[in-house]
């Protein structure tokens, strides 16, 4: 396909996602099956546009006057991919499956209009009623913070101790320009290749043999933090497809035993392949009943209970940035109901002396320090411990400055560390 001819697949595939209020990725695999004879390069590029539009939504639109699929395009063309009007008045010509010609006010707006006046919202991309809780938590950066949860992410890997160290992976993948994370002591950044992508990884023998697995460095570092030792008891209370289980039992080098649950078993299916190809042997997957997890044996018992818990996801908008526009203000109110009572929950589960690690991967202190300052006054017998004394005990120093000035806990973001955007917090029950 031609480089137009991908335009005009992004603006067909963008308007079935307005109209079809549907996630990106279910129309983009539509578009495919209905399209076989566009190749992967072309699948791929067309993917990238389209992504690449739902990044900078609101941004584009003010570029362009109105959001039409349309409009949208041409918006991201100029923000993201910086096309001169030239470029573009050549590849939207009309000929073929090109795009229609510029009108004279598509001209005009493309450029001219500028970005600077905008709201923070829109310089930001993202949605109008976030702009409250954006403005608590970032000040005057709201916009500049915005913009980084817009950009394009790396590809990040977590090295599994089990199966070598950062050095065989380094060079296992030197041919992917594979360079050591810049937190974490386990983790591996692959750039983007030159057309925006993430590299293949599943012909890599390093990815098939379980040397690497993909994970954020955000994502890892929540479960450095979480310093399990070997020969602890540790719940992973809402597992998942068990990233963070994995990289626990990596840190506790399959001694002592950790148990995987979810209350949505479907979530948990992906964990049983992976702790095969980890080499992982100190896990128990603990699938629901029904929606009741049997964790009852386990009441009082846990050194350690991580509890990665259900919240709004605006720190992966770089991965999912059309989940940003999809989101309402119930959708927030009901996390706030579920972290509350998944704190709760993990607290029945902790001995004396252990901890919970909470954590998730928003940036909004609703979800956050709104929620641990509620929780310590509804359970005496925990306390917070200082971030000072997290990152020293998980020998992780350089994320001292990282610590929250909202309440207790650590934030990150793309801006400020390069990973997305997480918060994490150690509490600790008296012994």
């Amino acid at each position: 396909m031609i480089q137009a001819a991908r335009y005009s697949a992004a603006i067909e595939i963008l308007a079935d996602i307005e109209t079809r209020r549907r996630p990106a990725a279910d129309a983009i695999k539509d578009w495919g099956h209905a399209h076989r004879f566009a190749g992967s390069k072309d699948r791929a590029a067309i993917s990238g546009l389209v992504y690449d539009v739902l990044r900078r939504k609101a941004s584009a639109a003010w570029i362009m006057g109105e959001d039409t699929p349309r409009a949208l395009l041409l918006g991201s063309l100029r923000l993201v991919h910086g096309l001169a009007l030239e470029a573009v008045e050549n590849l939207f010509n009309g000929e073929g499956h090109a795009p229609q010609p510029l009108s004279e006010d598509e001209r005009q707006r493309y450029r001219d209009t500028l970005l600077a006046p905008a709201p923070d919202p829109i310089r930001g991309d993202y949605p109008q009623w976030l702009e409250p809780s954006f403005l608590k938590v970032f000040g005057t950066d709201a916009a500049a913070e915005g913009e980084a949860l817009a950009a394009r992410a790396p590809l990040d890997l977590r090295v599994n101790l089990l199966k070598g160290d950062r050095a065989k992976a380094l060079k296992s993948l030197a041919h992917l320009k594979a360079e050591p994370t810049p937190f974490s002591s386990v983790g591996l950044r692959l750039p983007l290749l030159p057309d925006g992508r993430a590299a293949a990884l599943t012909a890599e023998t390093a990815y098939v043999k379980g040397l690497v697995e993909v994970q954020d460095e955000g994502s890892q570092l929540a479960a450095l933090l979480a310093h399990a030792r070997a020969g602890e008891q540790v719940l992973d209370l809402c597992a998942g497809g068990g990233g963070k289980t994995l990289a626990m039992a990596a840190a506790m080098n399959n001694k002592g035993q950790i148990y995987a649950s979810d209350n949505d078993g479907r979530r948990l299916a992906p964990i049983h392949a992976r702790l095969t190809r980890a080499n992982v042997r100190n896990v128990q997957v603990r699938a629901p009943r029904g929606r009741i997890a049997p964790l009852d044996d386990l009441k009082g018992r846990c050194d350690l209970v991580f509890v990665d818990a259900p919240c709004t996801g605006t720190g992966t908008w770089r991965r999912n940035p059309d989940a940003k526009w999809r989101i309402r203000p119930g959708a927030l109110e009901e996390r706030i109901k579920q972290q509350d009572e998944t704190l709760a929950t993990a607290a029945a589960y902790v001995k004396p002396g252990g901890r919970i690690i909470y954590a998730t991967c928003s940036v909004l202190a609703e979800e956050n320090e709104g929620r641990i300052v509620d929780f310590l006054r509804e359970h005496e017998d925990y306390t917070a411990r200082p971030v000072d004394d997290m990152v020293r005990e998980a020998e992780l120093p350089a994320l001292a400055p990282f610590a929250s000035a909202l309440g207790p806990g650590l934030r990150l973001t793309p801006r400020t560390s390069g990973t997305d955007g997480f918060y994490v917090v150690e509490l600790t029950k008296r012994g």
